[in-house]
């Protein structure tokens, strides 16, 4: 889940090296609609280590140049670079384990009797999959390439576990941190203007 589309894949592809020397993982990339695309990359240090503004500037600053000799997307975009947040999203194998006891929501690519969502308290990660009982106290087990969306769901416990681990990391949704979001188009000239946009305005 930490890409879905082809295009997502082919910029993970590109961009997981250059995290992986800056000693950060890929959580998740998303190219969303409209205007000017924004292509998001949520990223964490490896293991999950508190991440901050400058590490997501570093990633951000490593991965532009990359970008723009690839070239994966043809269309002007935006460029925003961020931490998974508390609420965070769940999208590789061995993400559920670490957030054992939290409450999760969960969407499955292929429905179980009609049914696709699914919340609850995540009770185990291992070979079998992933394990979360439900509120009616029955057990939903799936494995993360079985899943479309998954999510842990904000609480105060959750609040007071990322505390105690090194407290809260930059929220993609605060008031104050929205992600590096990185636009270097260049209104001066007309000709180098359309030339950046043919990539990306990084």
């Amino acid at each position: 889940m930490i890409a879905l589309t082809q295009q997502e894949k082919t910029i993970l592809s590109l961009i997981e090296p250059v995290a992986d020397d800056l000693g950060m993982e890929i959580v998740r990339v998303r190219i969303m609609g409209g205007h000017r695309p924004l292509l998001q990359i949520m990223a964490e240090k490896a293991g999950g280590a508190p991440t901050d503004v400058e590490d997501c500037a570093n990633l951000s600053h490593g991965i532009s140049p990359v970008l723009e000799a690839a070239d994966p997307i043809s269309d002007p975009y935006r460029l925003e670079v961020s931490t998974p947040g508390i609420d965070r999203p769940l999208t590789r194998t061995g993400d559920f384990g670490r957030w054992v006891g939290h409450l999760a929501k969960v969407e499955l690519a292929m429905p179980i009797n009609g049914r696709r969502r699914f919340q609850g308290v995540i009770q185990r990660e291992d070979d079998n999959g992933v394990a979360i009982e439900l509120d009616d106290e029955s057990e939903l087990v799936a494995q993360v390439h079985e899943m479309s969306k998954a999510s842990l769901v904000l609480t105060d416990e959750l609040i007071d576990a990322a505390k105690a681990a090194g407290g809260l990391p930059p929220q993609p949704d605060d008031e104050n941190f929205t992600g590096l979001e990185v636009d270097e188009s260049d209104d001066e000239d007309t000709d180098d203007n359309n030339e950046e946009e043919s990539g990306a305005d990084r």
